[in-house]
């Protein structure tokens, strides 16, 4: 059955129903072949125009940290931080899957923990589900979170949380060390997850697991075996500056855009051409 949701936070009624993704949606695509497409949106805006464009998750990242909040890492953000970020988004997405990520410190502790953050996430933030950082000693976390009734995207591979033990941005999995990252993938699906991130993993690795899981997996720098990919859209469109990671794409330049409108603002503003007489009363 079609289900009725109110447009981009507007409260009124949409004209037409709305189908909003399910877990079980992402499923069936995996199952035939159709990738599944993620971004990261942080406001209202973003969401509502990749939600418009089809995007089938929305990721309210702890990388808002350091592309919303001034942060250098993602290692600073709260959970305070970014419940106010997850509610525009959920009440800005039709169709979307709202995806809230749980940031460093909220849910390490214990399964308990995690499952009382992820449950702020849910009724206070309005995610559709949570993902968190971790493979194998993550599982109990994910297990007591799905037993509770909260659906669960895990996160292995390059785990930024973890970027101090890792010894920084580095790839996961090269030679003996896939075999960890196929027991981390197993893992959190046996306890529980509906699908897995997979950063930073070597493409054949990540190809060979995405064969291997029933659930789906989304790469970022993994390769396109994988069933979805998921960027960073500051990265994906140009907002940010300076070196991009290899596994990025560019597919606009909002930054120039926006750099053009602000200069041209700028510049009428000085000439004392804007307001004109059309925009004043």
């Amino acid at each position: 059955m079609s289900e009725e949701t109110a447009p981009y936070g507007s409260g009124a009624t949409p004209a037409a129903p709305v189908r909003k993704v399910r877990t079980h949606h992402l499923r069936e695509m995996k199952e035939r072949g159709e990738p599944i497409t993620m971004l990261t949106a942080y406001d209202m805006f973003t969401a509502a125009t990749f939600d418009e464009a089809g995007i089938d998750m929305l990721l309210v990242g702890d990388s808002a940290s350091n592309n919303v909040l001034g942060n250098e890492t993602s290692l600073p953000v709260t959970v305070d931080e970014l419940l106010p970020l997850t509610r525009a988004v959920a009440r800005s997405a039709r169709r979307a899957m709202v995806v809230g990520d749980l940031p460093f410190g909220s849910y390490q502790a214990s399964p308990e923990q995690g499952y009382l953050t992820a449950v702020r996430f849910m009724k206070e933030g309005g995610a559709h589900c949570v993902k968190l950082e971790g493979g194998v000693e993550m599982a109990p976390v994910i297990s007591k979170c799905v037993q509770g009734g909260i659906p669960v995207v895990a996160h292995i591979g390059f785990t930024p949380q973890s970027e101090h033990t890792l010894g920084g941005y580095r790839v996961q999995g090269r030679g003996d060390a896939a075999d960890r990252v196929v027991a981390d993938a197993h893992a959190v699906q046996e306890a529980g997850a509906f699908a897995v991130v997979m950063e930073m993993v070597p493409a054949d690795v990540a190809r060979w697991i995405s064969t291997e899981l029933t659930i789906p997996t989304i790469g970022i720098g993994a390769g396109n075996g994988c069933d979805g990919q998921v960027l960073v859209w500051q990265d994906a469109f140009g907002l940010r500056t300076g070196k991009m990671a290899r596994f990025v794409k560019q597919y606009a330049d909002v930054h120039q855009v926006l750099l053009d409108g602000a200069r041209a603002y700028r510049d009428d503003v000085k000439a004392r051409t804007f307001p004109g007489e059309e925009h004043s009363f």
